[in-house]
């Protein structure tokens, strides 16, 4: 006994030990903190940022908008220094942000969040760093494949879904949505489930990572993908810090969040969806809803609608004198790069 407690002694005195902070980091999202994105990869990247200051770094997360304002608001709680840092969908800001919507267009990413989140870092790097110079981008990042879920059956063709008031979550899906004749409804996601249950909706597009944190095994009966390796939308994110609390704090500090930024942490962010989708399906499979996929004649009728959708995109993209068609092609040479 005398020789455990003295091994136990000197191992607690050999064990290094954290300092106190120095800095505390308030990061904000709307989510639960059980859901893939904070679960996979907010908490993970937390742990680390503390971890490699040495303890020098208390990042703290704060999730379903406990700092205060709605989701949509994000973007310019982390600018005013509202909060230190956080998680924006630049789409929530509908024509804020128009050059990020080339990400967002129909069947525009690969099915996998990881690979699209490499190459929203890219085209953030090359075409966004000007829209967003009013924070500190740490990474930008896709989730993953966006699917149709329905209270009632699976869609088996385009023309199933007119009439259908359906959410959607940024002004591209809306589009794609309007012009398959269903009633799109713009929606932030904390608001999705409760539209449902009280009937406002009939169903809407969202991930199989969501699916499952939003209970829409209860809330819908089917859940449908599209045919192919190409999603039928997808949704383009930020992880972002105020810019005067990044560029303010010592260099060996700033350093420890360089390291933890960019394709790195984007990929990381992609693949924590990628993990949440998996689990997601599971879910959704094992609560006995219809689970369908589109045939391939289905898909491609969808498709068409998605290039048309596309191609008013561009038209509108340059009527406001940006380069559309060049948006829409940087990005879709940077998903097939990054596949």
């Amino acid at each position: 006994m005398t020789l455990f407690r003295t091994f136990l002694a000197a191992s607690l005195v050999a064990a290094p030990a954290l300092a106190e902070p120095e800095v505390t980091l308030r990061f904000q999202h709307f989510v639960n903190p059980n859901s893939a994105n904070p679960a996979n990869f907010m908490q993970p990247w937390a742990d680390a940022i503390e971890e490699q200051s040495g303890g020098r770094i208390e990042v703290q997360l704060h999730p379903q908008m406990a700092l205060g304002g709605a989701a949509p608001e994000m973007y310019d709680l982390i600018a005013d220094g509202v909060v230190d840092g956080g998680w924006v969908i630049p789409a929530y800001q509908a024509g804020r942000f128009p050059e990020a919507e080339a990400l967002e267009l129909p069947f525009m990413t690969p099915k996998s969040a990881e690979a699209a989140s490499v190459a929203a870092w890219e085209f953030t790097q090359a075409h966004l760093m000007d829209d967003f110079a009013d924070v500190h981008v740490i990474a930008a990042h896709m989730h993953g494949p966006g699917l149709i879920h329905v209270d009632g059956p699976a869609p088996e063709m385009a023309d199933d879904l007119r009439g259908l008031r359906l959410r959607g979550p940024s002004r591209a899906s809306i589009l794609l949505l309007e012009k398959l004749g269903a009633e799109p409804v713009g929606m932030p996601v904390p608001a999705f489930p409760e539209a449902l249950a009280k009937g406002v909706l009939d169903g809407g597009v969202i991930t199989w990572e969501q699916a499952r944190a939003l209970k829409l095994d209860e809330l819908t009966e089917s859940h449908t993908d599209v045919a192919g390796d190409r999603a039928f939308y997808n949704l383009y994110f930020l992880w972002a810090m105020n810019k005067d609390v990044y560029e303010g704090l010592p260099d060996d500090l700033r350093a420890v969040i360089d390291a933890n930024s960019g394709a790195m942490a984007s990929a990381w962010a992609g693949r924590a969806h990628d993990i949440g989708d998996a689990e997601g399906r599971d879910a959704m499979i094992a609560s006995g809803n219809e689970i369908a996929v589109l045939s391939a004649d289905a898909t491609a009728d969808l498709k068409a609608t998605g290039e048309a959708v596309v191609a008013a995109w561009i038209a509108e993209a340059e009527g406001k004198g940006l380069d559309g068609a060049g948006l829409v092609a940087d990005a879709r040479a940077a998903m097939e790069a990054a596949e």
